[in-house]
């Protein structure tokens, strides 16, 4: 059986990664894996740690899209990859890999997953999650702060320079690709279920 794969798009800090983990958890069992499209922003050893930190991170040039369409869809066809992983301390890919294996489900997540045409014809259902800006602007800070240890200052900056600029430009526009709106982020259980039973109903059919 193809695997099913879910994308989850939607703007920083919506909420995007608690629907992708809540979906998985629901489905159990081991039949969903997840991979999250911030792994693989693009590896540049070239540039110096300053220029790196001034690269426009929101903007689709600093993914490394044709390395996302390849691992996606291995995973699409039933095949196992081996996942980059980003460090985000020294904006570089690191050295090591994450094994991922190939699942009935496969989640994928990312702010700017409906940009590019052709990974939006790896995906089966196209879910958009959507949050006030203040709560993911919050959200962000909080991340921001706690995981990549950065202060708020850098992070206030980085928002209003770049964040909310390609959020506007790409993120919010690419909505009208979405099959689902999911309003309320992470926090809305009751349509996060409804997405799951429709998954669980779409691959009763496959299996049928």
């Amino acid at each position: 059986m193809k695997p099913l794969v879910i994308g989850i798009a939607g703007g920083t800090g919506s909420g995007k990664s608690t629907v992708a983990r809540r979906i998985i958890e629901c489905l159990g069992d081991g039949s969903a894996a997840r991979v999250d499209m911030d792994a693989y922003y693009r590896h540049r050893p070239e540039l110096s740690l300053d220029e790196r930190r001034r690269i426009n991170w929101d903007h689709p040039d600093a993914l490394d899209v044709p390395l996302f369409h390849e691992q996606l869809a291995t995973l699409a066809s039933g095949h196992a990859i081996e996942k980059p992983v980003y460090d985000y301390a020294v904006h570089l890919r690191a050295a090591r890999t994450i094994h991922i294996e190939a699942a009935d489900v496969i989640v994928a997540d990312g702010i700017l997953l409906f940009v590019d045409a052709a990974l939006r014809q790896l995906l089966d259902i196209k879910v958009f999650v959507d949050e006030d800006a203040d709560l993911r602007l919050v959200r962000r800070i909080r991340r921001d702060r706690r995981y990549r240890h950065r202060p708020l200052e850098e992070i206030l900056e980085q928002y209003v320079t770049t964040v909310r600029p390609m959020h506007r430009e790409f993120v919010e526009p690419s909505r009208r690709w979405a099959d689902v709106i999911l309003p309320g982020g992470g926090t809305n259980a009751v349509a996060t279920d409804m997405i799951v039973s429709s998954i669980r109903r779409r691959l009763a059919e496959a299996r049928a």
